[in-house]
């Protein structure tokens, strides 16, 4: 239990950076999937594939939300487990999330195979984008149970304390993505399909490395076969505090389905290729951000459950703090060289590049607050309150940001999509502030406590 006993004892700074580190070039390296294919497609295949992407992508994020609804949940719970040192638990948390990250993939594959033309319509291909939509979308959910285990049973691996194992796992596979989208789309000739074809390899790839680490035996939570009977008390455990960022994944896919439509209406296909530029853009912008919040969860997870209050809040507020300067740093370099960062996804299209140019600057403004929100969300994850995870979670994206999608475009045209974005951030940083505020006020001070009892830090349970 060597990596769970850092947990209690370690210094919170250097404990923050040890995880979150490998969770932050993890998270990069995931976000690489979609990059890479966008930068592939764009040059391999131009404008019309970017734009089917664009369409694939709601679709992708609630695969990745089925990932996350299981990965994050039985996470959460492994770490309090293990803090309360109830390994027999945490085991038979793990083995009921294993089964269930294949039977939700394989059971929403099948859904969207009976389905498929109605449901690419449904998020935006237009008859034009259509052909290059249906090619890549249905071989990424052919490979949907790879990029299931691989994401969601990595989260498992870093619950234990190991995330340089976790972040190897994200590193292997898109590794094996770069190479073989270059291979499959500008050696092979196979279009928007080879980079499909090199996507879920990838998947593949990072799964079977992840079985491994469980089948070599040198995880500390074992996936035993006894514990993959599913138990219904387990399930509703990890769905309950993994819906939160499975209904934010949900929420993005819905507030992406209902951009596609509405930049189709005011803008064509050149409006979507250039969101399609900017979700990517996006994507790798949170990333380091989801990277610091997955390192912090184990911390919080583990201290709560072992009644370390003090180091719950000290988490918070290092990873609150290290996530804002990381995000004002990327702030300021779209603010810098916007055209730059386009022309990896786009050359000799002055159009696109001016188009998506003006769009990032004004949707990304209130980029650097959004550390609070994601952090803040990922407390509540960690120490099992759903509820306010979820308020949290949706506030952006269902209560604030759709309403206005629907509103500002009437009033602003194309401009109005992308006004959107900053106000709905600053709405939800003001609400996420009120509510964390009456949270950590109700938390017991344990280091003062302790000094005034003559207790040892670690409280005995």
């Amino acid at each position: 239990m060597e990596h769970s006993t850092e947990m209690r004892d370690d210094r919170i700074g250097s404990l923050l950076w040890k995880f979150s580190l490998p969770a932050i070039v993890g998270m990069l390296v995931n976000a690489l999937y979609n990059i890479i294919d966008r930068i592939f497609v764009g040059h391999g295949v131009g404008s019309l594939g970017l734009a089917a992407t664009t369409v694939a992508f709601p679709i992708m994020l609630i695969m990745m939300g089925v990932s996350i609804l299981i990965g994050v949940g039985a996470t959460a719970l492994i770490s309090i487990r293990l803090g309360e040192q109830k390994q027999k638990d945490a085991e038979k948390i793990a083995g009921n999330g294993a089964v269930m990250l294949i039977l939700l993939p394989l059971t929403i594959t099948i859904i969207y195979l009976l389905f498929s033309d109605p449901i690419l319509r449904l998020f935006g291909a237009s008859p034009e984008v259509f052909p290059y939509a249906r090619d890549f979308t249905h071989i990424i959910m052919l490979g949907s149970i790879f990029g299931s285990i691989s994401m969601g049973m990595n989260n498992f691996i870093r619950a234990e304390g190991n995330p340089r194992i976790a972040m190897l796992t994200q590193l292997i596979g898109v590794f094996v993505n770069i190479i073989l989208n270059y291979t499959f789309i500008f050696k092979l000739g196979l279009g928007i399909k080879g980079s499909a074809l090199a996507t879920i390899s990838g998947q593949m790839v990072s799964a079977i490395w992840v079985l491994n680490y469980y089948w070599s035996g040198r995880s500390v939570v074992k996936i035993r076969l006894k514990n993959l009977k599913l138990q219904l008390p387990i399930l509703i455990s990890i769905m309950s505090i993994g819906f939160a960022p499975f209904a934010m994944q949900i929420a993005n896919s819905i507030q992406q389905l209902l951009l596609n439509k509405i930049l189709l209406a005011y803008g064509g296909d050149l409006a979507l290729s250039a969101v399609g530029i900017m979700m990517s853009i996006a994507t790798l912008l949170l990333m380091p951000l989801l990277g610091i919040s997955q390192g912090a969860q184990p911390l919080i997870g583990y201290n709560y459950g072992a009644r370390q209050y003090h180091r719950v809040k000290e988490t918070l507020k290092k990873a609150i703090l290290a996530g804002t300067c990381i995000a004002l740093v990327f702030y300021l370099v779209i603010h810098l060289w916007p055209a730059q960062i386009i022309g990896l996804f786009s050359e000799n299209n002055t159009a696109l590049t001016q188009l998506t140019a003006h769009a990032m600057l004004v949707y990304f403004a209130l980029l650097p607050v959004l550390a609070i929100q994601i952090m803040c969300s990922t407390y509540f994850q960690a120490v099992g309150k759903p509820v306010q995870s979820t308020i949290l979670s949706l506030s952006r994206q269902v209560l604030l940001f759709i309403p206005l999608l629907l509103i500002l475009p009437r009033f602003w045209g194309i401009d109005g999509v992308w006004r959107t974005a900053p106000i709905a951030d600053a709405l939800s940083v003001m609400l996420t502030i009120s509510i964390i505020y009456l949270e950590i006020k109700k938390l017991p001070d344990t280091k003062l406590t302790n000094k005034l009892t003559g207790q040892p830090d670690i409280l005995s349970r």
